[in-house]
């Protein structure tokens, strides 16, 4: 293992002399080629010290650690390749009249991964994976625009149409009245129909087209393929949004969620995913027996002599790794637990969908009192939503105020399938994580501050984390402990590693960071996940963001003072302060 990790951080440092590695067949050639480059570059102590690990380790670890390496590349204009190999397509598939196969197919790039069993409620899979579709596609970015000339265009398009409906109306009341209400013809009916069919032939081949033709397009929508998790008592699927502020899993428990299982091997891989997936979801009935596989086949075949794997070079958007993380991260900070009833989330949703503010402020507020039913008032109109259903339990807070509330409308087709919802609150304006409990199925939906607050750019998640650097005994530790067990909770893994609570949220923290583990809330467990097959660095991650960089530099030299706080005459406050001796104003508008 430490060979391999050298292989991989000298493969970032040194990439024209680790490619020069990686083509030699014999550790005498390596050691040749190290030689020679130390002989024409006496400083270049590093070869010197690496190139021999590095070459035993290619004689070594075989295909499969190669095949792994090759899987990521960070590129020199920093953006974020990765490579995946797939078996075919996902697909749902009719066995018999009666049963139907949903074959996932996983990525051969990674370890083996699979699953075989039956769905014991596939309406409820179907209404659960459809919602996660809902939050993977789901883009809110505002994008303002010039609508005057639309706006002139509309007002005159609806006069004109205003008066032919008065025109039409009277002529039909006359009609009407005389007694000869004219009836659809069995040539216009057909008509009607053929339009019908043109018009949805044509989208559906407009549809094909762009995921044909346009690829970057369509990866746009979906910017990376779904991460399915194999554990010992639950199956996961997570996804991330195109906008990069919602994050989504869908947790199925194995016991109750699939009859008798086949053999699974535990594990973490990503899927291949398409819309025409999605469409075949829909097809999905009780009266069929629906069979869950995570292409268990595909892995024992070589992947160079099957001529339908399917190799794809994804390029996550920027920030797209480290917002995913930082998620994950912000899962285990402490947080406050609301549970609330389904017709307390009715009312919620239902409110939403009906209205929309045109000023601010557009916050959701939680009014929590120890031993009383939540209260939720939504700003600005000051309605209030209680849930009778539930009581809040533990210590009196301040009201807590979250933003971004439209993205909850994904989780409106589930609602009639949700028996509670619990809801996770960081704090005002931090991050929110909804789990909708459906039985043997939950969803998570984690919502990041709000809406244009992406987990990348600009987020306040990262100042809240551990400033500390964990102890690298501790880690080590962690990383055998989870890796072997699979899932432990907080307690068992600091007595496993016999350190502090402190000690402990700065390893969980790190694990996370560097994509190994994920805290499961419902379950209060940590499970071993690895987003890529190897840990990542804080290259791979990126730089933080400059500004939040800048910030921090400012707090920690102290030369950051507020003089005064002044309300704004609109509602809102202004803040006065100096940062190294320069003046400046922040206007607080009512959103906070």
């Amino acid at each position: 293992m430490d060979s391999f990790r050298v292989h991989r951080r000298f493969c970032f440092d040194a990439p024209e002399f680790c490619q020069l590695t990686l083509q030699t067949l014999t550790a005498s050639q390596s050691r040749a080629a190290c030689q020679d480059r130390a002989a024409r570059n006496p400083r270049d102590t590093q070869v010197r010290d690496v190139t021999f690990s590095l070459a035993m380790l290619l004689l070594h670890s075989g295909h499969r650690k190669r095949k792994v390496l090759e899987q990521f590349q960070h590129e020199a204009d920093g953006r974020m390749i990765v490579n995946t190999s797939y078996s075919g397509r996902s697909e749902l598939r009719p066995l018999s009249d009666r049963e139907l196969v949903l074959s996932l197919a996983a990525n051969l790039a990674r370890d083996r991964v699979c699953f075989d069993a039956k769905l014991n409620d596939p309406i409820r899979f179907r209404e659960a994976i459809s919602a996660l579709h809902e939050i993977v596609t789901s883009d809110l970015t505002f994008l303002p625009r010039d609508k005057s000339a639309y706006e002139d265009w509309k007002k005159a398009q609806a006069q004109q149409e205003a008066s032919i409906f008065r025109q039409a109306i009277q002529s039909a009341r006359e009609v009407v009245l005389a007694g000869q209400a004219p009836r659809a013809s069995d040539g216009q009916i057909k008509e009607h129909k053929l339009a019908r069919q043109k018009y949805w032939s044509a989208r559906a081949h407009l549809t094909q087209q762009l995921r044909r033709d346009d690829r970057p397009l369509w990866r746009r929508l979906l910017p990376s393929d779904p991460i399915v998790t194999v554990a010992d008592d639950i199956l996961a699927m997570e996804v991330f949004s195109a906008d990069e502020s919602s994050y989504g899993c869908l947790t199925i428990d194995r016991d109750s969620g699939f009859q008798t299982a086949q053999e699974p091997s535990l594990g973490t891989t990503n899927v291949d995913y398409s819309q025409q997936l999605f469409d075949s979801f829909q097809t999905l009935r009780t009266y069929r027996e629906t069979r869950f596989q995570v292409n268990p086949e595909s892995f024992g075949v070589t992947t160079a002599d099957r001529p339908e794997t399917r190799e794809e070079k994804i390029e996550l958007p920027d920030g797209w790794l480290r917002g995913f993380l930082q998620l994950q991260a912000s899962m285990a900070l402490p947080m406050t637990k609301v549970s609330l009833g389904v017709d307390a989330m009715y009312s919620l949703l239902a409110w939403l969908k009906r209205h929309r503010e045109r000023t601010g402020p557009r916050a959701i507020r939680f009014e929590l009192q120890d031993g009383r039913s939540p209260r939720l008032v939504l700003e600005p109109w000051g309605t209030v939503i209680d849930s009778p259903a539930t009581v809040f339990r533990g210590n009196v807070t301040s009201p807590i105020r979250v933003w971004g509330r439209r993205r909850l409308l994904t989780l409106a087709r589930i609602l009639p399938l949700a028996q509670s919802v619990d809801v996770y609150l960081c704090g005002t304006g931090l991050p929110t994580f909804w789990v909708v409990q459906m039985g043997s199925m939950r969803l998570t939906l984690g919502l990041s501050g709000w809406t244009t607050n992406d987990w990348t750019r600009g987020s306040a998640v990262q100042l809240l984390l551990p400033p500390t650097e964990p102890d690298p005994t501790h880690l080590a530790a962690a990383v055998k402990k989870l890796s072997q067990r699979r899932s432990m909770s907080s307690g068992e893994l600091a007595k496993s590693l016999k350190c502090s609570e402190s000690a402990l949220t700065a390893v969980t923290n790190r694990l996370a960071l560097q994509g190994q583990t994920i805290c499961d809330l419902n379950a209060q467990v940590f499970r071993w996940r690895q987003v890529l097959p190897m840990e990542i660095s804080d290259r791979e991650l990126g730089p933080p963001h400059p500004e939040t960089d800048a910030g921090r530099q400012l707090v920690a030299r102290g030369v950051v003072k507020v003089t005064s706080r002044v309300d704004a005459p609109r509602g809102g406050q202004i803040v006065v302060g100096k940062a190294e001796n320069q003046s400046c104003e922040v206007l607080i508008d009512g959103d906070g």
